[in-house]
């Protein structure tokens, strides 16, 4: 684990050459010591120069690492590319509609002012995430550039044989591979050509700066055990050997240590997905978990839900967690109903947690239950609550509890949940909309302590923590 999360010293310009890299880490096999300090903040639909001009707001507030929206050319209509959703201004989904693979389109800017946002997130110790998204190009496949198309071998080579078709059967893996995700055509990404033009693209972000990478809808990506499309020639589903550095391709492979980079894999869970074989590759998607914790964020309670159980066959220490994300506040509009109290006590439950890598969604700014895009503005900082006073503090608990097991109690109705980090501090979450009592079970030495958010008093005797919480919020108690 401590390979795969430790930043590498540099996060400047690197020469990138040829290059292969060990075996790849067990991500099946928990280890119960293994702690995870990295937090990401989803930078959703922010341009480089807005994140930027708060990438010192970003680190004060505790996180390690930042998501970018697709950063390749895509789907750009004329007069659109402005709102998050609207039907002539634009739509938040057309920049996972890629036309090229080159860096820079005209929702989060150029390629210039994304390596001003790289060297800012240097100066102040962020590693950059890059949402790719390989397995489809735009629904308009007229609108892919002739050099997109040249550089695979023609229109011909870019899609699977099916690959024009819709998926019909998700838990089909033949579809769920070689078909196309919501009607998105679907790419062959088995192509050695296609393989070498995205590594080359892969590699330039790496020389920019980039340390990390979001694998968006990676479950249909084909690994070894699944079908081959052997009417396109296809004889091995090895993209993800290419794409994470166990081979080159047409003498391209991936410029740097694989292990030296932050890399996981949007695989949603269910269907018969092939967890353990994709883990042989990089951190999944804890889907499931965020499903739970809604439900106890809806319920108002974890009673009856398990919340320890991360309902995931990979090890824990390997998965990328959410409360939300923007698929589930966008997509299907799951979350969008939920407060951003609600979704606080969520957070800080998950991010004080021994395990897992906690992602931050940022909301659009100005959005409520009834406006769910607020200003409705591309580009623009989501609204306040990635630096919420409870968010920063449970974020840079989360840091300080490094090394500290975890031993999570919770209250006979559920309303009340205990994370208790070793001896060395606690967070205490109220998911009810009312006071409660807090009276658990604590290693906390005998004392009185004050919370690090609002100052209130709690006291540990004979090993139970005792206090008061406030309706739907949290505290965090540090030794």
């Amino acid at each position: 684990m401590k390979k795969i999360l430790t930043a590498i010293a540099c996060l400047g310009l690197v020469a990138c050459s040829t290059s292969t890299t060990t075996n790849l880490v067990d991500r099946m096999t928990h280890d119960p010591n293994a702690t995870n300090t990295e937090i990401i903040l989803h930078t959703w639909s922010w341009n480089f120069p807005t994140i930027a001009e708060n990438m010192k707001l970003i680190a004060e507030s505790g996180y390690t690492m930042l998501q970018t929206s697709p950063v390749n050319a895509c789907f750009s209509p004329e007069g659109a590319n402005i709102k998050i959703l609207d039907a002539k201004e634009g739509n938040w989904y057309h920049y996972y509609q890629p036309t090229d693979w080159t860096i820079g389109n005209n929702i989060l800017g150029t390629e210039a002012e994304m390596k001003a946002m790289l060297d800012s997130a240097k100066k102040y110790d962020i590693r950059v995430l890059v949402d790719v998204l390989p397995n489809h190009t735009a629904f308009d496949i007229d609108l892919v550039s002739e050099e997109f198309y040249a550089a695979v071998g023609g229109r011909d080579k870019m899609f699977h044989t099916k690959g024009l078709e819709g998926i019909r059967n998700y838990s089909d893996r033949q579809q769920c591979t070689h078909q196309g995700v919501g009607g998105l055509p679907d790419v062959n990404t088995e192509n050695p050509h296609f393989q070498k033009y995205y590594m080359q693209f892969v590699n330039k972000l790496i020389e920019m700066g980039v340390r990390g990478f979001r694998y968006d809808t990676a479950k249909h990506i084909g690994v070894h055990s699944d079908p081959l499309d052997t009417e396109a020639g296809v004889t091995e589903n090895d993209f993800w050997d290419v794409a994470t550095g166990r081979k080159e391709v047409l003498g391209v492979s991936l410029c740097i240590p694989y292990d030296s980079l932050f890399v996981y894999g949007e695989v949603l869970q269910g269907g018969g997905v092939p967890e353990a074989e994709y883990a042989g590759y990089f951190g999944q998607t804890a889907s499931t978990y965020g499903h739970i914790l809604c439900k106890v964020i809806e319920n108002h309670s974890a009673k009856d839900i398990d919340i320890l159980s991360w309902y995931h066959s990979a090890a824990p220490e390997y998965l990328t967690t959410w409360v939300e994300s923007h698929d589930t506040y966008c997509n299907a509009n799951e979350t969008a109903d939920l407060t951003d109290s609600q979704i606080r006590t969520a957070w800080v439950l998950l991010t004080a947690r021994q395990n897992g890598t906690p992602l931050f969604y940022s909301r659009p700014m100005n959005s409520t239950r009834e406006n769910y895009y607020g200003d409705n503005l591309l580009g623009a900082r989501g609204n306040d609550e990635f630096f919420h006073p409870e968010v920063v503090a449970v974020n840079k608990f989360r840091q300080a509890m490094n090394g500290q097991i975890e031993d999570i109690r919770i209250s006979e109705d559920g309303e009340i949940v205990v994370v208790n980090r070793g001896d060395k501090g606690a967070a205490v979450i109220n998911f009810a909309l009312e006071s409660n009592t807090v009276e658990l079970p604590t290693a906390l030495p005998d004392g009185e302590y004050h919370d690090t958010v609002y100052g209130n008093l709690f006291t540990v005797n004979n090993g139970v923590l005792q206090g008061t919480a406030a309706p739907e919020t949290t505290y965090i108690i540090v030794k």
